[in-house]
């Protein structure tokens, strides 16, 4: 079965990529950034719809999965005293109401790690109640990239839904990544552009406390501090030219970014730099999706149900004590 998926805050179409690998149609896509929309225009053959707010729950297209990495920003208003009883006014609010509406048979939401922690965890605990309220069965876990076969540590929650009581298990990480020498470019092939000034790279060398491995990946903290690692920090939308820098010498490229999140080499780049380094950094990493979305399709196919399961493992149980 070709289940069909919508793909709301889509940025660039990384959680498109992970579902479509499974033979996943897409028949509806949302987001508001126009530099997103070109990119996700030029490799999907269609622009995603802009505003979600602009558009009402029951005139989007019946759907199986609904797919969302959603972004953090809104839970701001849970310091505003009322924690996060009420989701209106946040983006999370979309998905709750699309959900209610629409009712697909499983969702995936994606978000950065802080989430769980937010406000005490009260932001997170109301999420979850909002998605069991509406009668479904939840899942989550936090995975960090590194696992899943990409040099880069980035780590991130992953919520995932059936409305059904079908058991599910998330993917067990490869427990690798590919060393960064299969992601970097040849020196020889990297615009001079990208080349830090001599004052930065003295600077950065002088900041070092260690022999750094090589190749490597430079990363400022925001106490100033420098570390150089055989992997990549998180790639940040918001980060400086230079959070990143390879070798102490260079920033990173735009393919390389996207390596870096496990896009192909086929994925087109249509954007200036400077955007370019926000969608990537905005953007979710391929194979961790990949890997959960092989998982929600064999738990849909074979609609394991949760309870039944949980039963006859009581009964399995049993007959084993001795």
């Amino acid at each position: 079965m070709n289940y069909k998926t919508i793909d709301l805050f889509a940025g660039i179409g990384g959680i498109r990529l992970g579902f479509e690998a499974y033979g996943c149609q897409t028949v509806f896509a949302s987001e508001w950034d126009s530099h997103a929309q070109n990119m996700y225009e030029a490799n999907f053959g269609e622009r995603p719809f802009g505003d979600i707010n602009a558009i009402a729950p029951n005139d989007i297209p019946d759907h199986d999965i609904l797919l969302a990495g959603f972004p953090c920003q809104p839970f701001s208003i849970a310091g505003k005293g009322l924690g996060f009883s009420d989701t209106r006014g946040t983006l999370f609010f979309n998905i709750e109401a699309i959900l209610e509406a629409k009712r697909p048979q499983a969702f995936l939401l994606e978000n950065v790690k802080r989430l769980t922690t937010h406000d005490n965890g009260n932001t997170f605990a109301v999420i979850l109640e909002k998605l069991t309220g509406l009668g479904y069965t939840v899942y989550h876990k936090v995975f960090n990239s590194l696992e899943f076969g990409v040099p880069q540590k980035r780590e991130r929650i992953y919520i995932v839904g059936f409305k059904d009581q079908i058991h599910f298990q998330f993917p067990k990480p490869c427990g690798y990544y590919k060393p960064l020498s299969e992601i970097l470019e040849k020196e020889e092939d990297v615009a001079q552009s990208y080349f830090l000034s001599e004052k930065l790279k003295n600077k950065r060398l002088q900041a070092i406390k260690h022999v750094p491995p090589s190749p490597s990946i430079w990363h400022e903290n925001i106490g100033g501090n420098i570390s150089a690692l055989p992997y990549s920090c998180a790639l940040r939308a918001g980060g400086s030219y230079n959070y990143l820098v390879v070798n102490g010498v260079r920033r990173l490229t735009g393919r390389e970014m996207l390596r870096l999140q496990g896009f192909p080499d086929t994925f087109i780049i249509n954007v200036p730099y400077s955007q370019l380094r926000k969608v990537a950094g905005n953007s979710v990493t391929v194979p961790v999706i990949r890997a959960i979305a092989g998982e929600m399709i064999e738990a849909l196919q074979h609609k394991k149900n949760a309870h039944k399961m949980g039963t006859q493992l009581s009964l399995l149980e049993a007959t084993c004590e001795y």
